[in-house]
């Protein structure tokens, strides 16, 4: 029973994580430290914790996530899509309730880079007639 563990790997903006679920009590760790001192924001433990509360299997697993790159939101999101995937391979009769919150998608938008003859990427410099 201890080495059952399904994996799911969730991309948002730049950041990665890989997610480990485990039967056990529901403790989560993110990069080998508490689910709370990590994300203490409260919005954002809301959209980590959103597929385990839509499938109802919020005490059934221990959660071990490695996330890497971009900022608090970006890792968040990306925590968010491994649990997702994670809980499909766990129970892919879960995928219409995931599916329908649109949590199963990947999240496309990235910062645009900025263009060459402009202040960023959509910004123009000031126009000077004369």
């Amino acid at each position: 029973m201890a080495d059952i563990q399904y994996y799911g790997t969730g991309r948002r903006k730049t950041s990665t994580a890989r997610v480990y679920l485990r039967p056990g009590t529901g403790d989560i760790k993110v990069n080998r430290r508490e689910f709370n001192s990590y994300f203490p924001n409260e919005a954002l433990q809301m959209i980590i914790r959103q597929p385990l509360n839509l499938t109802e299997t919020t005490g059934k697993f221990d959660i071990f996530v490695n996330v890497d790159g971009g900022g608090q939101a970006g890792q968040a999101g990306a925590v968010r899509h491994g649990i997702t995937r994670a809980l499909l391979e766990y129970n892919a009769d879960l995928r219409t309730t995931l599916k329908r919150a649109g949590l199963v998608t990947r999240d496309p938008r990235k910062k645009e880079r900025k263009k060459y003859g402009q202040k960023g990427a959509r910004k123009r410099f000031q126009f000077s007639k004369r």
